[in-house]
């Protein structure tokens, strides 16, 4: 009995397993069968008979799902590996499908995917176990010699993979070694270069030093400072004495700070990155006597240290470093306010001479990162209020002066130059002609040909809504001039969309101011129409509210009876699947059947897999070759083969 509950057991779980139509085994269910089929020879002999017996089912899937189980049982167990091979034969023609007679079932795609599975697993099996089952190697040599499949040969391209890391690591030991012995020869030349330009480094700041010192410092009395109990307050007196400790580049120092920047660039593009390839060389490098290796490796590192900290006091001695990587070919824009500029106008404060401009600007993008911003800021500042002190008629005229758009017309407005007619040669319909340098074009013609062009444009005018009630809800929002086409005329509405009676109120002051006039029958008429239309609005909106609540009444009632049904269906189902084991598979095909009717996207199954896709070819094919279209067609035929007979033999029929 403990036997054949045992049995029941292995067999749900490999036909759960394979009801799949996933590409992998389940791996809970698989470590399931694996743990199930360890505890005795029977469940093991009883998975082989079940697994051999799910390879003869004519679907794809479940052989794929089958073999699948079979090669993970094989790697592990002996027994199962000696029952497997006495069945070897059959395992390979259901797998395989090498004979003409027995072809792998539907569907193909998945057949494909067994094969090469089959194929691959049998290699496998065979390096590992073909020493000891003679099967094995029978197989494959039959498959792979006679029959001619093609293996994957798993193990050769491994070996091929290792074989080609191993010489990649050869490769690289050698390099590495190379490098070493360039190392050990020049690396006190190496040593003797570096040292040499951090020397003349630390020449060039003690030069800037000395020239600083030298120059006199404003004195300051005790009593002038000032106790900065703040923290922020004191933080920024720090920096600014930092900023202070900076020397600046000018006339006198510029030679030096030049010679500083080339002696830095050069350590920090040329020698740091060498002493890293040459710190990675050490680390990686294997040998028999590392003494070397570690006293060059701290010298190597002390050297490295030592440019990284003269390049910080280069930095906190005020000259700064340009950006290693394509500093030569970057250009350096200074972003600025455009000073005017006025012709005949010439001053100290507010005019510059191009010499100065050009002088300023070279030494602005020279001394980008050595000089201090604040002060040309300041004297910008300053330069513009002294224009503006110097002449306010013009910075009164600039405020109220009118915003144009920008045009044509305004290239060579107050322009008094004459320009140049002819000076290429190029006369009119593009022929070349002579050159009249003398040929010009007077500033009165050219005043007169500025025109300035200007759009009308129209001031916005709101078209107000029509705003009448519509029968789903809501107000009509077309947007016309007098008379709405769907309510008439346009008259103001509340928010309602009921009409405001303003005609009355109207008409009344009108009555007031002018007694002897009498109101229109028109305006009569047009009151008359409006409260018609306001009463049927009304009612009409009664009437909708009305049925609205008798259909939300029938809505909830037909919802509260489909609950109702729905929990009596789920109660009976519930009932008839706890009465009998068969009525479980009996429920989910009742399932099944109804989610293929009711929803489009439903579970694929392996039943789902064996149908064939109609494609495109097929529904032309079944719409030609129906018995119409076939009818149709025989008649044509014949009809053309009777009307050459006709002509043929006219007298015989």
């Amino acid at each position: 009995m403990e036997d054949e509950r045992e049995k029941i057991v292995v067999a749900a779980l490999i036909e759960r397993a394979i009801d799949s139509t996933a590409a992998e085994v389940d791996p809970r269910l698989l470590k399931a069968i694996k743990s199930t089929v360890r505890y005795s020879d029977l469940e093991l002999r009883f998975a082989a008979q079940t697994l051999m017996s799910l390879m003869k089912r004519d679907h794809s899937q479940v052989r794929y799902l089958a073999l699948l189980i079979i090669d993970e049982l094989f790697m592990r167990s002996k027994l199962f590996r000696s029952l497997l091979v006495e069945n070897l034969d059959q395992l390979l023609s259901l797998s395989v499908g090498f004979r003409r007679n027995h072809p792998l079932p539907a569907p193909a795609s998945v057949a494909s995917v067994l094969r090469s599975k089959a194929i691959e697993f049998l290699e496998k099996w065979n390096e590992s176990f073909g020493v000891h089952y003679r099967q094995l190697r029978l197989g494959y040599d039959y498959l792979k010699n006679t029959l001619r499949f093609q293996f994957p040969n798993l193990q050769a391209n491994a070996a091929r993979v290792q074989q080609e890391r191993r010489e990649r690591e050869m490769r690289t030991k050698e390099i590495l070694l190379k490098k070493f012995e360039s190392l050990k020869e020049n690396f006190s030349s190496i040593k003797v270069e570096i040292q040499s330009k951090i020397d003349e480094v630390e020449e060039c700041l003690e030069i800037l030093r000395m020239k600083d010192e030298a120059m006199p410092l404003a004195s300051t009395d005790d009593e002038e400072m000032e106790e900065f109990r703040n923290s922020e307050l004191r933080q920024i007196r720090l920096d600014s004495l930092k900023e202070g400790e900076k020397i600046q580049e000018n006339s006198d120092n510029k030679v030096v700070f030049d010679a500083l920047r080339e002696f830095c660039k050069v350590l920090m593009t040329k020698h740091l990155p060498a002493i890293q390839e040459w710190i990675s060389v050490l680390i990686r490098v294997e040998l028999a006597d590392n003494r070397f290796r570690d006293s060059a490796l701290k010298d190597l590192i002390d050297i490295r240290n030592l440019i990284q900290s003269t390049k910080r006091r280069c930095e906190e001695s005020g000259c700064y470093l340009p950006k290693i990587a394509n500093a030569e070919e970057d250009d350096i824009w200074e972003e600025g306010a455009i000073e005017p500029f006025e012709k005949g106008k010439s001053g100290p404060s507010c005019s510059k001479s191009s010499d100065e401009i050009v002088a300023s600007a070279s030494n602005n993008t020279r001394d980008a990162g050595c000089s201090n911003n604040l002060s040309n800021r300041n004297e910008k500042k300053k330069r513009e209020s002294s224009c503006s002190e110097s002449d306010p008629l013009r910075s009164k005229l600039l405020t109220e002066a009118p915003v144009l758009t920008w045009g044509s017309f305004l290239d060579n407005w107050g322009s008094n130059r004459d320009f140049l007619a002819n000076q290429r040669g190029l006369d009119l319909e593009s022929h070349w002609g002579r050159v009249d340098y003398n040929a010009v074009i007077p500033a009165e013609k050219l005043a007169e040909l500025n025109v300035r062009a200007s759009v009308y444009e129209d001031e916005p005018v709101e078209i107000q809504p029509c705003r009448a009630p519509l029968r789903k809800g809501g107000l009509c929002q077309r947007r016309d001039l007098k008379v709405c086409p769907f309510h008439g005329p346009i008259i103001p509405r509340d928010d309602e969309g009921n009409p405001i009676n303003e005609a009355s109120t109207t008409e009344g002051t009108a009555g007031q101011d002018e007694p002897e006039e009498s109101t229109p029958d028109v305006d009569s008429d047009i009151v008359d129409e409006l409260l018609k239309q306001a009463v049927r609005n009304v009612r009409e909106r009664d009437r909708e509210a009305a049925k609205k609540r008798e259909l939300d009444k029938q809505s909830l009632k037909r919802a509260k009876l489909a609950k109702v049904r729905e929990h009596n269906e789920a109660v009976l189902r519930d009932a008839a699947i706890a009465s009998t084991s068969r009525s479980a598979h009996i429920g989910e095909d009742i399932e099944m059947g109804r989610g293929s009717r009711s929803s489009k996207g439903k579970k694929q199954t392996l039943a789902s897999m064996l149908k064939k896709k109609e494609t495109t070819k097929d529904r032309l094919a079944q719409r030609l070759l129906n018995s119409r279209a076939k009818d149709a067609t025989i008649r044509q035929l014949t009809g053309a083969e009777e009307a050459n007979y006709k002509e043929a033999f006219p007298n015989q029929w």
